[in-house]
């Protein structure tokens, strides 16, 4: 398999374990906070902030929450907070290139956690543009392949998708990141449930890896996944649906 739609859904399910002890409602407040402090508080106006608020909504993050952090991002609260998106490339074992999002406040702290990662786990943190050109932008939405079928996201392409890829029993809609917004509300508005949707790096070629190296590459993944700072991951690895499930767990 491709690895990134399974990948997804496998995450999908750690935030659900992370919602529960707290973690994932930091992070997802976080990302609003540096989307409105980017693009200003207004959902409508900042698409930006319109995906970090539905993520947070999907993810039953309180009202109060979510106000409160447009409101330390706007600068009209109380409590502001500063935040930068940063950005981290590397290779990981059997040379899987790794994109690293962050948002921190003390970029330092951040990089010394991050290289120190990717030492332990027999990676290496590289310089900016190493390996960000072998990905591309996207909006992905994934749907259930075995629910759904391709006529049914449709109303998708009509909203702007710019494909539909099946990878395993899971549907890809792909967007410009700025199309993603709108892709989502007309599957919604069509009935369509949707599983998981972000802004993606999607990998333009795949490092195969077998059971032991895919142990190994998961290790580094979830070291950086628990750091404060880490927002999201992408990575260029292709894995067995099955290995993954079992290394993944």
């Amino acid at each position: 398999m491709a690895g990134h739609s399974k990948w997804a859904g496998i995450k999908h399910k750690k935030a659900i374990v992370d919602s529960r002890r707290g973690k994932l409602f930091t992070k997802l407040a976080r990302a609003i906070t540096v989307a409105a402090k980017e693009g200003g508080g207004d959902v409508d106006g900042n698409p930006a902030l319109g995906l970090a608020v539905q993520k947070a909504k999907a993810a039953s993050m309180p009202k109060d929450n979510i106000e409160r952090a447009i409101a330390k991002g706007t600068g009209s609260g109380a409590d502001t907070e500063s935040y930068d998106h940063v950005m981290y490339e590397g290779y990981g074992p059997g040379g899987v290139a790794i994109l690293v999002e962050a948002l921190t406040d003390n970029r330092n702290r951040t990089g010394s956690e991050v290289r120190h990662a990717f030492s332990k786990h027999g990676g290496s943190l590289g310089e900016p543009g190493s390996v960000a050109y072998l990905f591309d932008k996207k909006g992905v939405v994934l749907v259930d392949g075995e629910r759904y079928s391709e006529d049914d996201l449709m109303p998708a392409v009509d909203a702007g998708a710019e494909d539909i890829v099946l990878d395993e029993d899971v549907f890809e809609v792909l967007t410009e990141p700025s199309d993603l917004t709108a892709v989502r509300s007309a599957l919604a508005e069509a009935g369509i449930e949707v599983t998981e949707f972000s802004v993606a790096y999607r990998p333009k070629t795949q490092v195969p890896l077998d059971e032991e190296g895919a142990t190994k590459l998961m290790k580094l993944i979830d070291t950086l996944e628990d750091l404060d700072d880490t927002d999201e991951i992408h990575a260029n690895f292709d894995v067995p649906a099955d290995v993954l499930e079992r290394v993944a767990g």
